[in-house]
């Protein structure tokens, strides 16, 4: 039995993070596991990765860094630590 690698802190974002998984699926990058998390990769570089936390769920960009930002969406989940990774936060699956 295939056990399930969802990066989640709590059971609070399953139905969310399958959501965000439904979108991905849909281009040329490949699930994996790492950290204990879904990170997704393409030429066996890391993209980006999906997860569930306690106030919110996010998908982050290993390279965020250099994605337009015009709406200021993306946050940098570890100041000080990372330099590059940014994440988009969100607290509900609406609009």
């Amino acid at each position: 039995m295939e056990e399930n690698k969802s990066w989640t802190r709590n059971q609070k974002w399953l139905e969310e993070i399958e959501l965000l998984k439904s979108i991905i699926v849909k281009t040329d990058l490949v699930e994996t596991t790492k950290w204990g998390g879904i990170v997704y990769t393409w030429n066996n570089r890391n993209i980006i990765g999906i997860g569930g936390f306690k106030d919110y769920f996010t998908i982050w960009f290993f390279n965020g860094v250099f994605l337009p930002d015009e709406k200021n969406v993306l946050v940098n989940a570890g100041e000080g630590v990372t330099k590059g990774l940014r994440q988009w936060r969100f607290t509900s699956k609406k609009k």
